[in-house]
């Protein structure tokens, strides 16, 4: 059962918060219109997630992607999405530098792209900066536990809160909340952690690798589908292998052009009036 909008439309920030403890929330990522299209038929958030740096432009991290480019994505996105609660990702230095360059970045983010949220990663030392953006109208979905724009700083895509230093992540998942965040993105943690910090939390936990306990869950489409084959997480669940179907298609493809197979008949078009009409309705 998925989430039921309190108005017709699309699924809001605060319809998100109140699914606390109810139906598990299914998030996806999306960045490009016709994969919008399908994630807002089944998905109750659609997430443009910075992760769109590696999967589709080929970076090593998420560092290198812009809110130039997140715009444009989001963008994409918000054409192919109708009732999914849209978040776009503020990139890696769009919003550290003070609560009132996050306003700025985040305001163009939602007014160019017409998303109803803003994610940004980071715990407690985050809170001011979303406590600021809410209080100006800007829904802030929180990112705890492993944070990739930190990467460097945390010393790779490591587990988080093991041990001890599970306090620490309890204690920036309490914060954000607190801050205002509707909703808590928890990312490579323990489960047993995951579990205990969805029951503390008032607003709803999205996994992403952090246990079936959580609020929600969330996975990169292009790993979910088999499209990105650089890595696979173990979070990771791959639910269709279509990279390898596209790569034996295009193969097919191509082996036929080399052979004329492709194009054949039916492909072509002939000079008689009377099949004009009938070609041209084909395209």
């Amino acid at each position: 059962m998925s989430i039921t909008p309190a108005a017709k439309g699309r699924i809001t920030p605060d319809d998100i918060r109140a699914a606390k403890g109810a139906a598990p929330i299914a998030c996806l990522t999306a960045y490009t219109t016709p994969m919008a299209k399908l994630v807002d038929r089944s998905c109750d958030v659609l997430l443009v997630g910075d992760s769109l740096g590696m999967v589709l432009h080929g970076l090593p991290s998420t560092l290198g992607v812009t809110l130039e480019m997140m715009i444009l994505h989001g963008q994409a996105a918000a054409r192919g999405s109708q009732r999914a609660c849209l978040v776009v990702d503020m990139p890696f230095g769009s919003y550290e530098e003070s609560p009132e360059q996050a306003f700025r970045n985040a305001a163009r983010l939602m007014r160019e792209t017409g998303c109803q949220a803003v994610k940004l990663e980071g715990g407690a030392h985050m809170a001011e900066t979303i406590r600021f953006l809410v209080a100006r109208g800007i829904p802030v979905m929180g990112h705890v536990g492993l944070t990739p724009q930190a990467v460097n700083t945390l010393g790779g895509y490591r587990v988080q809160g093991r041990g001890q230093a599970g306090t620490r992540v309890m204690d920036d998942a309490l914060a954000v909340a607190e801050a205002g965040a509707f909703s808590v993105v928890l990312e490579k943690l323990p489960a047993a952690l995951g579990r205990r910090i969805t029951e503390a939390l008032p607003v709803p936990t999205i996994g992403i690798g952090a246990g079936v306990d959580c609020d929600g869950q969330i996975l990169v489409i292009d790993d979910m589908l088999g499209l990105f084959a650089d890595f696979r997480p173990r979070f990771v669940k791959r639910y269709a292998e279509l990279g390898g179907d596209a790569a034996q298609a295009i193969q097919a493809y191509a082996d036929e052009v080399r052979s004329r197979a492709f194009p054949a008949p039916e492909h072509a078009f002939s000079d008689s009036p009377q099949d004009s009409k009938a070609q041209d309705s084909k395209g």
